[in-house]
C-alpha cells in the first residue's frame, strides 16, 4: 500500500500529457508526409524493409545505383517508369525515406520516454497498460506500412488501396488514442481523483462516421479516383454519370470502382458533417466551446478543401492540406467526445 502511495506521489500526469501531445504532433506530421509520399507516387521506391539498418540512406553512387536496381525489378518501374533516370529516382526515394525515418522517430519518441517514466515509477496507476497498448499499436502501424508497400512489389504497379486505407485509419486511431489519454492525464493533473472519461454512444457514432469518410478518402487516393471527375457538384454533366462502367457483384463498386468511390466520398461527407455537428452542439452544451468551434471550423474547411482538390485536378498542396485537416478534425472530435464523456461520467 505504501509503494502504491509512493508511485502516485511521484507520478506527474502533466509531464506525461505534454509528452503525448508532442507525439500526437509528430503523428500529424507523419500524416502530412504520408500524403506527399502517396501523391508523388514515391511509396514503392524503397523495396526492402530494414527496420534498423534502413535508417542509413545511400551514401555513395554505388549505393544509389543498387537501390535503383532494386526498384527496376518491380512492375511500377517496368510498366510505368522505364524512362526514369537516377536523378528522378532520388526524388521519389527522398519522400519514402523521410516517411520511414519519421516513423522511426515517432517510435523512439514514444518508447524512450515510456521506459524512462516506467523506471522512475512516474506513470499514474492504471495508465501503464494503456500506454503499452498505444506503443504496440504504433509498432503494428509500422508492420501495416510494409504490408501495404509489399502489395505493390510483385504484380501491381501501385499499392492496394484497401491496405492504404488500413494504414491511414490505423494512424488516426493511434492519434485518437494518444490524444484521449493525454486529456485523461490533463484531468488527472487538475484533480488527482479524476476518473478516465468514457466514450459515449453519440460521440462514438460521430467518430465512426468520420472514420468511414476518411476510409473512402483513402480509397479515393489509392484508386486515383480524384482524377475521374474534376467538377463539383456534378460529375461531368450529371449528379452521377449514367454511362459509368459498373462491376459485379454490385458491392465491389463501393470498394474498387473509382467513379462510385468518388461519388460516395463526395456525398457521405455531409453525413459525417452532420454527425460531427451534433457532437459539437452537445459538447458546447457541456462547456467545451473551443472544441465545438474547432469542429465547426475544421468541418467547413475540410469540405472546402475536398471540393478544391477536385477542381484543381488534385493539386498536391491542396490534397495534402485536405489530408492533414482530416487528422486535425479527428483530434478536435476526440477532444469534444472526451469533454462529453467526462461531463456525463460525473468528472
Amino acid at each position: 500500500m505504501l509503494m502504491q502511495s509512493t508511485i502516485q506521489t511521484r507520478a506527474d500526469p502533466k509531464l506525461l500529457m505534454r509528452w503525448l501531445f508532442a507525439v500526437a504532433a509528430l503523428v500529424i506530421l507523419m500524416v502530412a508526409v504520408g500524403g506527399i509520399t502517396r501523391l508523388t507516387e514515391s511509396g514503392l521506391s524503397i523495396t526492402q524493409w530494414k527496420p534498423v539498418s534502413g535508417i542509413i540512406p545511400p551514401l555513395s553512387q554505388a549505393d544509389w545505383q543498387a537501390e535503383f536496381d532494386h526498384y527496376k525489378q518491380i512492375p511500377e518501374y517496368q510498366q510505368l517508369n522505364r524512362a526514369m533516370t537516377l536523378a528522378g529516382f532520388k526524388a521519389i526515394f527522398f519522400w519514402e525515406y523521410v516517411h520511414r525515418l519519421l516513423g522511426r522517430v515517432i517510435g523512439l519518441a514514444f518508447a524512450v520516454p515510456l521506459v524512462w517514466f516506467a523506471l522512475r515509477r512516474q506513470i499514474p496507476v492504471g495508465y501503464g497498460w494503456r500506454l503499452a497498448a498505444l506503443f504496440a499499436l504504433g509498432g503494428l502501424q509500422g508492420a501495416i506500412g510494409w504490408w501495404m508497400v509489399a502489395s505493390g512489389l510483385s504484380v501491381r504497379t501501385d499499392v492496394s488501396h484497401v491496405r492504404l486505407a488500413v494504414h491511414l485509419m490505423t494512424a488516426l486511431v493511434l492519434l485518437a488514442g494518444i490524444v484521449w489519454t493525454a486529456l485523461d492525464l490533463r484531468a488527472l493533473a487538475a484533480f488527482p481523483l479524476a476518473r478516465a472519461a468514457r466514450l459515449r454512444l453519440a460521440a462514438g457514432g460521430a467518430l465512426a462516421l468520420l472514420l468511414v469518410q476518411i476510409m473512402f478518402g483513402a480509397f479515393t487516393a489509392g484508386l486515383d479516383a480524384g482524377y475521374a471527375f474534376s467538377s463539383w457538384p456534378l460529375m461531368g454533366d450529371a449528379l452521377f454519370p449514367a454511362d459509368a462502367p459498373m462491376m459485379m457483384p454490385a458491392w465491389r463498386n463501393a470498394l474498387d470502382n473509382p467513379v462510385v468511390v468518388q461519388f460516395i466520398h463526395r456525398w457521405f461527407a455531409f453525413a459525417a458533417a452532420a454527425g460531427l455537428g451534433l457532437l459539437a452542439w452537445r459538447a458546447a452544451a457541456t462547456g467545451a466551446r473551443r472544441s465545438a468551434t474547432a469542429i465547426a471550423v475544421l468541418v467547413t474547411l475540410q469540405i472546402a478543401l475536398g471540393i478544391a482538390t477536385l477542381l484543381s485536378g488534385v493539386a498536391i498542396g491542396i490534397a495534402v492540406a485536405h489530408q492533414v485537416n482530416s487528422a486535425l478534425l479527428v483530434m478536435a472530435a476526440v477532444m469534444a467526445a472526451h469533454a462529453l464523456g467526462r461531463r456525463q461520467h460525473g468528472a
